[in-house]
Formats: structure tokens, sequence, C-alpha cells
């Protein structure tokens, strides 16, 4: 008679100790990894994005209060956006080759650089040669209020992309398709209906959607270990990066929005 206790139907099973936080979770690209070590992740690209949206500022307030800098980065203008256009392609393509130390240095060089430029559009946003200090109030008002509000919607598609259940990973191809329309109508505008605030203030809205898409669409793909065939440090600035570009765009398409209305 066969012992119960080599008996298969019957063999005794060890209760699971293992912690939720422990237990292995499938990726996105098929990787089984710790989902400990991917709460980390993301929230090492929620610190290192922070830290790159500070330097941007403190740029801005540099050039903005330095006459011959904001000269300086004004007859630069175009050089110092395709070099941070190029910094950040090099971030995206080199990230998984590089050590983290250099993709961390390249992301703060590309931080610095658009915090730069951006200094140059809020200048002009601004400007007032009547008022003290050439700033107008009402322009200031109108940055602080881009920033809150670019604030306020990243911080809540943050928080849905996070929580939600649905997968968003087929939203992700309809954004960029509109990302890239965005990008044509902003460049046929740039050329035939410059001073039409119309049209500011329709490519500010429909920038602000995309835009609030894809940080949901990012914090989800980057919470559900979407590059987890880089190693992680690399990875983090990776993440830091699309967050990033997330919030600067929507603030960006914001401070547009305000402007359509001066």
């Amino acid at each position: 008679m066969q012992s119960r206790y080599n008996d298969p139907y019957h063999r005794t099973q060890a209760p699971d100790t293992t912690s939720e936080r422990d237990q292995t979770v499938e990726t996105l690209g098929g990787v089984i990894e710790s989902s400990a070590p991917r709460e980390g992740f993301l929230t090492g690209s929620f610190v290192w994005m922070f830290v790159g949206v500070l330097l941007s500022a403190i740029a801005t307030v540099f050039v903005m209060s330095n006459e011959q800098m904001l000269e300086t980065v004004t007859d630069y203008y175009l050089l110092l956006a395709l070099g941070g256009l190029g910094l950040a392609f090099g971030i995206m393509f080199l990230a998984p080759r590089i050590s983290p130390v250099v993709a961390l240095g390249m992301f703060f060089a590309y931080a610095l650089m658009m915090g730069l430029v951006i200094g140059v559009i809020v200048y002009g946003f601004t400007y007032d040669p009547t008022a003290p200090g050439n700033l107008s109030a009402s322009g200031v008002s109108g940055v602080v209020s881009a920033f809150l509000g670019a604030a306020a919607i990243f911080g809540g598609a943050a928080v849905y992309g996070y929580a939600t259940k649905r997968d968003l990973t087929s939203m992700g191809g309809i954004l960029f398709m509109g990302l890239i329309g965005l990008i044509v109508v902003m460049f046929v505008q740039l050329f035939f209906f410059s001073g039409s605030s119309l049209m500011n203030l329709l490519i500010g809205i429909v920038g602000e959607v995309i835009y609030t898409g894809l940080t949901a669409w990012d914090v989800q793909k980057l919470k559900n270990g979407a590059m987890a065939n880089i190693k992680m440090d690399s990875s983090t600035v990776m993440g830091a990066l699309m967050l990033y570009l997330d919030f600067i765009n929507l603030f960006l398409f914001m401070l547009r929005i305000f402007g359509s209305s001066r």
C-alpha cells in the first residue's frame, strides 16, 4: 500500500511565506523580476525627474536675471535647442551601453540646456518695457499659474497611470500619432498663422490633452517594468527623462494657453 506521504495527490505543501512585495511579477517585456526593485526604480525615476526640473528652473531664473546671459542664449537659441534634442536622443539610445553616472550626467546637462532655452521663452512671455525691471506682473502671474497648472495635471495623470487597472498600452500609439500631427500643425502655424491667438489656444489645449495621456501611459509603462532589459540605474535615468519631457511640455503648452489670452 502506497504511503500518503509519497502520493503526489496528497503531498503536503509548505505555506507561502513570501511577502507580497517580494513576489515575482511578469513585466511587459516578458521578464520575470521582483516587484520591490521595480517600485524602487519608479521612485528613483521621479526623484531624478524632480532634480532635473529644479536644475531647469535654476537655469531659467539665471538667464532671466542676467542680461548678458540672456543675450548669449538668445543668439545661440537654436543651437542650444538642437543640442538638447541630441542629448535626449543620446540618453535614449546609449543608456543600455553606458554607465549610470554618464547617463545621469547627460540628463543633468540636458535639463540645464532646456532651462536656458525655457528662460528665453519665459522672458519673452513676461517682458514689458514699461514695467519695473521690464517684468510684467500679469506675465509673471501667468508663468506661475502655468507651472502650477502643469504640476496639477502631471500629478493627476501620474496617479491615474499608477493606480488604474486599465491597460493603456494601445493608447500610446494613438497619442504619438496625435503628437506628430500637432508638430506638423505647429510648423504650419510658424509660417502662416504666427500671430493667431486662436491657433495658439487650440494648439495649447491639444498639447495638454496629448501630454496628459502620455504622462499616464509613461507612468504605467514604468510601473510595469517596460525597461527591464536595461540595467537598473540607467533605466532609472531613462524613466526620469520620459517624465521630465512630459512635465516640461505640459508647462510649455499651458504657457501657450495663457499667452493666447494676452
